[in-house]
């Protein structure tokens, strides 16, 4: 699909495109039900494996035919989302038939429909390290004609640090949610690094925050499925149906590691980035980890 990219611009202190505020009043009106799930993430942070996992986690059971007939990006509507000609990502939501609704978005916490906190709704929110974050940020950009223009890597590296991104900046995003969590109990964080790291503990995790069990049996063939190599060979979870990517250019999961930013930081980047980290990290407890 040939979509104009678009520019950014400030939307209530936020950098965004038209294309996550054209069906804006329509958002922040979306009515959310008590059992809806929330996917929250700043962009390129683990949305589409979390999204994943859950789906399996509830309806590999129920709706076995899911598996090869429905693609994640449409068994997980992606709320802001509005581009012509599609379905805007409220009405995807609208039409959902499964219970719960698993609804994603990457919205800063402050954007956040206020439907969500007044029914109490479960959030799931991903964070990944600020430097693998933004390295599969820019590769994504590249590939995604709704994006804006990204420039080169030194360029973008600069407008990350400066949250001139869209939904803004990575530091605010992650502290924000982060900083909700401490008065909102319905708040699982977690880090994309721990689920590479130990994927069956994470879900383990999540179960538990969901009030979920599931067999050991089933556990394992989910933890099977989600492995990065198997999601990125299944066409139900690799996008390639999705038309605005450019795959020539790169793949949507394209590594999925901890520590690919060592093959793009220059020594006087990371020195710089390590810098302005500090500054931005000083008055928080949240922590990463950007190697294994």
């Amino acid at each position: 699909m040939d979509l104009p990219r678009p520019e950014l611009f400030d939307f209530f202190g936020v950098s965004m495109t038209h294309y996550f505020t054209d069906n804006w009043d329509n958002v922040q009106n979306f009515k959310a039900r008590p059992d809806d799930i929330v996917i929250a993430t700043y962009p390129k942070a683990g949305t589409t494996w979390v999204s994943y996992i859950l789906d399996l986690l509830y309806f590999r059971q129920l709706l076995p035919e899911r598996e090869t007939t429905v693609p994640i990006y449409e068994r997980v509507p992606f709320l802001e989302m509005f581009i012509p000609s599609y379905p805007s990502g409220t009405e995807a939501a609208d039409t959902l038939s499964t219970s719960p609704r698993f609804i994603k978005t990457h919205l800063p916490v402050q954007l956040i429909p206020k439907s969500f906190w007044e029914q109490n709704c479960k959030i799931v929110y991903c964070a990944r390290n600020a430097k693998d974050n933004a390295v599969s940020y820019f590769h994504f950009d590249r590939m995604e004609n709704v994006q804006p223009e990204p420039g080169d890597w030194g360029s973008f590296l600069q407008r990350f640090k400066e949250g001139k991104m869209v939904f803004g900046s990575w530091f605010d995003h992650v502290c924000g949610w982060w900083e909700k969590k401490q008065t909102y109990s319905n708040i699982h964080y977690m880090f994309f690094e721990d689920l590479v790291e130990d994927t069956a503990r994470e879900i383990n995790r999540l179960c538990s925050f969901l009030g979920l069990s599931t067999s050991e049996e089933e556990s394992k063939k989910i933890r099977e499925d989600v492995q990065f190599d198997v999601m990125k060979a299944n066409p139900m979870t690799n996008h390639s149906g999705d038309s605005t990517l450019d795959f020539s250019i790169s793949q949507f999961l394209r590594k999925g590691k901890v520590g690919d930013w060592k093959n793009h930081f220059t020594v006087a980047q990371n020195e710089e980035f390590d810098e302005y980290y500090k500054q931005k990290m000083k008055n928080t407890t949240l922590q990463f980890r950007t190697l294994l």
